[in-house]
Order: C-alpha cells, then structure tokens, then sequence
C-alpha cells in the first residue's frame, strides 16, 4: 500500500544531526545597530544647538534678517566689563589684530562677527571694531538677535 516504516536517512523532521546542528550562525541582527545609532541621532539634535560660542553675551534685538552663511565665520565677542574674546579665549584689545591674522583661512576676505553685549560699552565694542577695520579685513559684521513680535 505503498507506506513503508522504514528509517531511510530521515529522523523525523529534523535533517540536521550531531556537529551540524551546532553550526555558528552567519546572519548579522542589524537592529542593535539601528537603536544605537538612532540614539545618538537624537543625542546629537538635542546637543547641537548646545554647542555655540560659549561666552554669555545679552545680544540686542532688531528686526534685520538673518544671513545666509556657507563657512563658519571668527566670531569675536565683548562682553559686559569689556572682556574681548575670539571664540572662547580672553584676549587683550592689543592682540586682536595678529590673532585674526594668524587664524584668517581665506586673508583679508575673512568673516568676521562682532558680538556685542547690549549694556556694554559702546566705545569697547568700537574700539575693536575700528582695529579690525584698519587692519584691513573687509567683510565685518556685527551680531543682534531678530525682534520678537509681541
């Protein structure tokens, strides 16, 4: 009747027997991956905004709007006690000049930011503008924050 009950090579469903059951497993499990990378996707949103010019300045409000910028430009800030800094570091007004030069990637071209606090000295905040002027760089602009409609 055409059935037989004999053991012709097969256990049943199993094809696999002794070290071939034990076989490594050659497939990669990417979603380890994905979770730690979309972690640090969102680490790295929240934290870029973080990551300015990390001297406190109170910038003025005006209704200019904002620049279209391809390169970073040197950002130089006063603060309220007249404190001048390029980036981060506390320089004296005499050494302005020779830091931009020596910093400046594309000359006299470079961007240059102004940051200035809004109560501090008018004077203070010409003063190294005038010397950045001189000294010949051309493309000086000063930083504000835009109005907030109230």
């Amino acid at each position: 009747m055409g059935m037989s009950i004999g053991n012709n090579g097969s256990s049943g469903g199993r094809r696999r027997r002794g070290r071939a059951s034990k076989a490594l497993m050659s497939e990669i499990n990417v979603t380890p991956l994905v979770d730690v990378m979309l972690v640090l996707l969102i680490i790295f949103m929240v934290a870029a905004p973080l990551m300015t010019v990390g001297v406190p300045i109170d910038l003025p409000d005006t209704q200019a709007k904002a620049l279209d910028t391809d390169t970073k430009p040197i950002t130089i800030s006063v603060n309220q006690q007249g404190q001048i800094f390029i980036e981060d570091t506390e320089i004296p007004i005499e050494e302005v000049v020779p830091k931009l030069q020596a910093i400046a990637k594309t000359g006299y071209n470079e961007r240059i930011f102004v940051r200035g606090d809004k109560t501090a000295d008018y004077g203070a905040v010409m003063k190294v503008m005038a010397r950045i002027s001189a000294s010949g760089f051309k493309n000086i602009g000063l930083v504000s924050l835009q109005e907030q409609d109230s």
